[in-house]
């Protein structure tokens, strides 16, 4: 009897937790999965009776709008755009703060990752002023060369790249973090055999520092992906979609079509589109590595 408590004390432990995750998260998944065939609507809020079940219309309405497919195409973009620009930083920085001849490394760090932590509104405010066509620092800093102003977030072809260079800003610091874990366990009998070699620094990072990181640079390049291709924050504050929709991402777009007009249906499609792109995203990315796991 106490041998059969004994195994049912770990479960005991955990239902709470289980229950929780049931509640919050596998009750509403399910429930906006069949939400994303009927037509619910704000009008289904006041009388559910109205409640209609259109099995796939939803879905076949979101492959015929042209909004999604741009929403989708600018979604591609950034991610394309961010995602190497932001590994890029975050690993410069990680080996910059990994040199043992840099000082005061926990301020740098703290620096670093201030931005992680700081609410994307108060950013919002310091970063349209940066952009600001008139009188923003980045336009003065372009009249030193004799470059004319840029309207950067009123611009079609520079919203976009502007959005992406705030959001490396903002979140580069917590990779960075992640290849500090991760240069801590490249080995250093490595780095002293390569060096007695006669091998320089490029040589050292090339072929040892990059195959050490490689499983923490999987790591960080999958949910950086994953991260971006849900970006919204960026868009909805700086621009709202804007200017003529070259900044609206598919979550705007799903957050558009569900608060501003009360297509939840819709807008339920809408996300698991985006579940299934980023799931299929997903085991693209571990295939690759196994693959190359096993040459």
């Amino acid at each position: 009897m106490s041998r059969l408590f004994s195994q049912r004390v770990p479960y005991l432990f955990l239902s709470p937790a289980l229950a929780l995750l049931f509640i919050f998260f596998v009750l509403p998944v399910g429930a906006a999965f069949l939400m994303s065939f009927t037509d619910f609507d704000l009008y289904t809020l006041g009388d559910f009776g109205s409640l209609r079940w259109v099995g796939f219309n939803n879905y076949l309405a979101l492959f015929q709008n042209a909004l999604f497919w741009q929403a989708l195409q600018n979604t591609a973009y950034f991610v394309l755009l961010a995602v190497p620009l932001s590994i890029a930083a975050s690993l410069g920085m990680a080996l910059a703060l990994d040199a043992k001849a840099v000082r005061l490394k926990p301020l740098f760090r703290l620096g670093f990752f201030a931005p992680v932590v700081t609410t994307l509104v108060a950013v919002a405010v310091v970063w349209r002023y940066l952009y600001h066509p008139s009188y923003g620092l980045f336009n003065w800093l372009l009249s030193f060369v004799g470059i004319a102003p840029v309207d950067w977030l009123g611009n079609p072809v520079w919203a976009m790249p502007a959005l992406v260079l705030l959001a490396v800003w903002k979140n580069f610091g917590y990779n960075m973090m992640i290849f500090l874990a991760g240069l801590q366990g490249v080995s250093q009998d490595l780095r002293d055999a390569a060096r007695i070699d006669g091998a320089g620094p490029w040589q050292e990072f090339l072929n040892i520092t990059i195959p050490q990181l490689a499983p923490t640079t999987t790591f960080v390049a999958l949910t950086t992906v994953i991260g971006y291709c849900q970006f919204f924050a960026e868009p909805y504050v700086m621009t709202n979609g804007g200017p003529l929709n070259q900044t609206m991402s598919v979550v705007l777009l799903m957050y558009r079509e569900g608060f501003r007009f009360w297509k939840m249906g819709y807008a339920a499609a809408l996300a698991f589109v985006l579940f299934a792109l980023i799931l299929g995203i997903s085991l693209s990315f571990m295939q690759v590595r196994r693959e190359k796991a096993a040459i």
